[in-house]
């Protein structure tokens, strides 16, 4: 029997923001409720389902109770016992009412289910209540985020915990195409996803650099244009089905009518200017364009969206659509003159004229098309999602002209920027406050971005994780939700679970620098790299020549895009947490001394030993500052001038990092020539 809860001590939710540290949940839910006691998670734990069940919830209880184990390091033989009634965690998944009586849900996920539930935890036991199994599946990711070490083992804190998502569309799009992700990449993703309750993934199947589904009607697709990496059919298969296990949508993306050099290089006859053509091995947008005016296009494209379609059983079907220069347009005979006879004005015209082909050759196999913002046009059919890369107004304007939307700008995690950035981006901010409620409600979410030129898969896991799980919570928990400091607070504890589901963005961090200290020991190395932080898509394609061959092994590949160690520090520095700040000052003031004869010999090192050297000299500045400080004698007037101008220096970009070190450094020289000023 459940005992109810007796002793309410912090709510957490929508109507009361947090005054004390939330619980180390992410997404933040929408009510939280805490109460005393707390419900040990030892050997004797065990799960089960007592109301409407189907395969999908019986192996997410298998895998629910196999992480658990992991997670805690504890044998559970009796994880899944005979009589459900029995068990320490219940799960009680109501099922949706049909002619059949109820189900716990469709057999695939699907856009606006109900995805709510209920967690209750007293120290006798716990109850997961929900409609479907998209929301009990959410309950256990819940469920496993709460459990922690404590004085007598492992527990889960007594709780009370209503739930349900903001937006129904919350997803993940990876590029596999300008770096070749191979199926273990995928699946460990999906994993990480379903931990944050992102509920879509948007695949990125092909671009200039690799078309990476196999396509038996039309082989030479993945035969000469993916350099034999590729997804088989069965291999789509298999990620759909895990992905739906674990309640997310697959949606593919098959890039047209530009970003098709992968396609022309075995079809060139599709294309809209004379061959031969090869995959794109630099980045930025080629000129290489399917002809929109051709019927053979069209013959190819029903033939190749049959097959495709028939293996994404998602409603959804993505386009792309994105960055068609129109120069092959522009430059062809036979394109202008269809143009002139259809009057279609530009290579804009020309694109909606390919765009309205292809939402019909969709639409007679049941899908819906998405496409990039740039598909957006008053001809635009009526049912086609617009995903806005470009900015907020994109889809606001989509939205005020009826268009569904969903939204990426803001949220593009190979530019790595902080979480702190993504978690401020909301769909319904800025020019969507304009919106009528009518069409604000098009506004179906939004998707975090991993494109692929600066990551492969030893690397990608560490761009996306833990940073997405900021956007997960944007798009999930409520809008009041906003404190900054309580998420990282959240996203560091989280980041640690994560690593139970087996996705590596922390795991590979060691290795990657032990690979580059070449055998020796890499200590001098990783405090250098937790002092930095890498930086993405914008400042690496203007720092040197990169191709999908470059090897992607350097320090920037290891470095982190955020730095935990030093924002701990930029908050030691806010509250002068003096004997902290001597420790790591300390650290880094002697830390050259021991990398320089490591960087000897060494050329993925010795780039490197300025950036080491400038460090050490933080570390100096840092300690005669907290002396300063410390002892209220004010720091002579030349000594500070030249200390900014050595900060204004280390602040600017070498070796494609930052020297993130620089800021709580910063923020101590500002107070103390603050103080001086007084």
């Amino acid at each position: 029997m459940l005992r109810p809860l007796l002793l309410l001590t912090v709510v957490w939710g929508a109507a009361q923001p947090a005054r004390a540290a939330a619980p180390p949940l992410m997404p933040l839910p929408v009510k939280v409720e805490t109460a005393s006691g707390r419900l040990a998670v030892d050997g004797t734990f065990s799960v089960a389902a007592t109301g409407s069940t189907d395969p999908r919830l019986e192996s997410a209880l298998d895998r629910f109770a196999a992480r658990i184990s992991r997670q805690t390091g504890i044998p559970m033989l009796a994880a899944r016992p005979a009589d459900a009634g029995r068990a320490t965690l219940r799960v009680e998944c109501a099922g949706v009412r049909g002619a059949l009586g109820a189900r716990p849900g469709a057999e695939y996920p699907s856009l606006g289910e109900d995805e709510s539930y209920q967690l209750d935890v007293a120290p006798d036991g716990a109850r997961l209540k929900a409609a479907t199994v998209a929301g009990a599946l959410h309950g256990l990711e819940t469920f496993a985020q709460l459990v922690v070490p404590g004085a007598e083992g492992f527990h889960v804190p007594a709780i009370h915990i209503e739930d349900r998502p903001r937006f129904p569309w919350r997803g993940l799009m990876l590029d596999v195409s300008r770096h070749w992700m191979p199926l273990e990449v995928v699946e460990r993703n999906l994993d990480a996803m379903a931990a944050v309750k992102l509920n879509v993934f948007h695949w990125h199947l092909s671009d200039d650099q690799g078309f990476r589904a196999e396509s038996r009607r039309f082989p030479r697709l993945q035969q000469l244009g993916s350099d034999g990496n590729f997804y088989t059919q069965a291999d789509i298969r298999h990620v759909v089905a895990y992905a739906r296990d674990r309640g997310i949508r697959v949606v593919p993306e098959f890039d047209m009518p530009g970003h098709t050099n992968s396609w022309l290089v075995g079809y060139p006859e599709l294309a809209s200017a004379p061959g031969p053509y090869s995959i794109g091995r630099t980045w930025g947008v080629y000129d290489g364009a399917l002809d929109p005016t051709r019927e053979e296009t069209y013959d190819l494209l029903d033939a190749f969206l049959e097959e495709m379609t028939q293996i994404f059983p998602d409603p959804y079907f993505h386009i792309g659509g994105d960055e068609v220069n129109g120069k092959q347009w522009s430059q062809s005979s036979s394109i202008q003159a269809f143009a002139k006879e259809h009057n279609l004005e530009d290579p804009r015209d020309l694109q909606v004229y390919f765009d309205q082909r292809i939402q019909k050759l969709l639409q007679k196999y049941g899908k819906i098309m998405v496409g990039w913002d740039e598909v957006l046009h008053p001809d635009l059919p009526a049912d086609t999602v617009v995903q806005s890369w470009r900015g907020q107004a994109s889809l606001a304007e989509a939205a005020s002209q009826g268009y569904r939307g969903i939204l990426s700008a803001g949220y593009y995690l190979d530019h790595l920027s902080p979480a702190s950035y993504h978690y401020g981006i909301d769909p319904l901010a800025d020019t969507a406050q304009k919106l009528t409620p009518e069409q604000a409600s098009r506004i179906l979410g939004g998707e975090a971005c991993m494109w692929a030129e600066y990551v492969d898969a030893e690397t990608v896991d560490s761009r996306i994780w833990p940073r997405a799980a900021a956007i997960a919570e944007r798009l999930w928990s409520p809008k009041e939700t906003t404190d900054v400091d309580s998420m990282y607070a959240r996203m560091e504890a989280v980041s640690r679970v994560l690593e139970w589901t087996g996705v590596e963005h922390r795991a590979n961090y060691g290795p990657m620098l032990d690979r580059l200290a070449a055998g020796r020991p890499a200590e001098p190395l990783r405090i250098l790299a937790d002092a930095c932080e890498a930086q993405g898509l914008g400042p690496r394609s203007r720092a040197m020549k990169y191709s999908s061959l470059t090897p992607l092994n350097r320090f920037v590949d290891a470095a982190r895009p955020e730095s935990e160690s030093v924002r701990a520090l930029e908050q030691a520095a806010g509250k002068l947490d003096i004997a902290l700040l001597r420790e790591q000052f300390t650290r880094w003031a002697g830390n050259d001394a021991r990398f320089q004869p490591l960087a000897e010999d060494n050329a993925l090192l010795g780039e490197l030993k300025p950036l080491s050297q400038d460090l050490s000299a933080l570390g100096l500045a840092g300690l005669r500052i907290l002396t300063y400080l410390e002892s209220g004698q004010p720091a002579p007037e030349d000594w500070l001038s030249a200390q900014a101008k050595d900060i204004d220096r280390m602040l600017r970009p070498r070796n494609e990092v930052v020297l993130a070190a620089v800021r709580p450094v910063k923020l101590l020289l500002d107070e103390l020539t603050r103080r001086g000023r007084k």
